[in-house]
């Protein structure tokens, strides 16, 4: 089944068809690379990975280290599949292996995954911004999410994935440029020079990496590094957000080098964040400043009293540019998704293939985009009229237990022939998440004290791909679909 912009005539209504679901296929690698860096630091990461050090070290470098691996798998091992469905939505691939069920199943998982993921990190940065910021203004939260969500949708309407690569490209590096003068101004206030700061870090017991120790812990090296591999065939590989910019490059080749590219660049980039923490948590206990809540200890620093005014527009610039390319990425990923998984407004369009069609389905991702963007903005601010972060905290957990079904169902697709009974699909789906959620909650009482960590992605995909076995009939897969070629 060929895209719509394929089928249909080249003009002008086509082409912005076409940029908004996959930049027209003219990206260049390069400048997709950095962009999808962008997409996938969230305000959370730019304020989070910083305070990590105090309890966890470098560890965290064990699950980086996985996702450069990762990458190479989603580069040689999904990107090919995908283009060559040549398809809007990479769920199209679960319709044409295992059915509609597995396709409604696999996008409404994402879907609600990615509605509330991209809620709270939005609100959990816009609530930064209002505390640091526009409260000091007299700015209404509501009015503070308002402008924010009307900025993303601006510059994503019209041109979204073509827009969106050379936009978030310019803001991830504003972010990285940030991040940079902020160690230099931390060390400046310390009085360390370039060799002193590199000693300082290095020398300090926060940057600690390696955990072998004890298997039961969290952090144990082999749960940190496989937890990364899967975590990034997951979160990037089967994620629509993150591979809508990658088949937004002109071919398969100039895609994977894309992706083997991001994976490098996660390494010193997370250095730099774990470096910039280091030297916080030493810069606070310098001065005597509060670190009891990790996520705060950036902005602390950074807005505080001990650093000039140029130091808080720094960070501001991070942070803002680190919130709208992961919120423009993910509310462009949720109009193609409802759009094309749920309307299949691109099929219409398809079939008929006249210019007209062309224009419905513009018009149709049009009212999409902007429906998407409101109901992202009245969750983030459903949050803040809640006002209970362990609700937050469980928003979390559950978009993390999300991606586990879409692991098994891509593997059980892409590793076997079998084809499960329709029904089963969405129940087996369902039931994974449910029972990880009871191993996490009884598995130290169960196991000895064992703490299931970031491997529970593995655990998971690994139930809903023994229950696809249980459920599949043994026969072929449908006649004519990708497993079957």
């Amino acid at each position: 089944m060929k895209s719509v912009w394929y089928n249909s005539g080249s003009g002008k209504v086509s082409s912005g068809n076409s940029d908004f679901f996959r930049g027209g296929k003219k990206s260049p690698w390069y400048i997709v690379a950095v962009s999808t860096i962008g997409s996938s630091i969230s305000g959370v990461t730019y304020l989070s990975v910083p305070g990590m050090v105090a309890a966890s070290s470098f560890s965290y470098m064990q699950m980086v280290l996985g996702f450069t691996l990762g990458y190479v798998a989603v580069a040689y091992l999904l990107l090919p599949l995908y283009y060559r469905m040549d398809m809007n939505s990479i769920y199209g691939y679960l319709e044409q292996r295992f059915g509609r069920e597995a396709y409604f199943t696999g996008s409404g998982f994402f879907f609600i995954s990615k509605l509330l993921g991209c809620g709270v990190r939005m609100f959990l940065t816009a609530n930064v911004l209002q505390f640091i910021l526009f409260d000091r203004l007299g700015i209404p939260f509501w009015l503070n999410v308002a402008v924010t969500v009307v900025i993303v949708w601006l510059y994503t309407v019209r041109g979204g994935v073509r827009t969106l690569v050379w936009v978030d490209m310019v803001q991830t590096l504003a972010m990285v440029g940030a991040v940079v003068l902020c160690i230099c101004q931390v060390a400046g206030a310390m009085g360390l020079d370039f060799r002193e700061t590199i000693g300082s870090i290095s020398g300090s017991r926060m940057s600690e990496i390696w955990v072998f120790d004890d298997f039961r812990k969290s952090d144990y090296f082999w749960k940190q590094f496989l937890a990364g591999v899967f975590t990034t065939i997951t979160m990037t590989g089967l994620d629509q957000d993150m591979m809508q910019k990658n088949l937004s490059c002109r071919n398969l080749k100039e895609a994977q080098k894309n992706m083997i590219t991001s994976g490098f660049l996660y390494l010193p980039l997370n250095l730099v964040f774990l470096g910039l923490g280091v030297l916080l948590y030493q810069f606070c206990e310098l001065k005597g400043i509060d670190t009891a809540v990790p996520d705060q200890v950036f902005a602390s620093v950074a807005t505080g009293p001990y650093m000039p005014a140029a130091v808080a527009a720094i960070f501001l610039i991070g942070l803002i540019t680190a919130g709208f390319s992961s919120s423009g990425s993910a509310i462009t990923a949720l109009t193609t998704s409802f759009t094309v998984d749920f309307l299949r407004a691109d099929r219409r369009a398809s079939r008929d293939g006249r210019e007209a069609a062309e224009r419905r389905l513009a018009v149709t991702r049009v009212i999409v985009h902007t429906a998407m963007a409101i109901l992202v903005g009245a969750v983030v601010y459903s949050f803040k009229v809640i006002g209970n972060r362990s609700v937050i905290d469980a928003v979390y957990t559950i978009a993390s237990y999300t991606y586990g079904p879409l692991l098994g169902l891509y593997a059980f697709g892409m590793a076997t022939k079998r084809h499960p009974r329709g029904l089963a699909i969405p129940f087996v789906c369902l039931l994974s998440p449910l029972v990880c959620l009871l191993l996490n909650k009884f598995g130290p009482e169960l196991f000895g004290g064992y703490r299931f960590g970031f491997e529970m992605l593995l655990i998971n995909g690994a139930i809903c791909f023994a229950g696809l076995l249980i459920a599949s009939s043994g026969k072929y897969g449908r006649e004519g679909s990708v497993a079957g070629k």
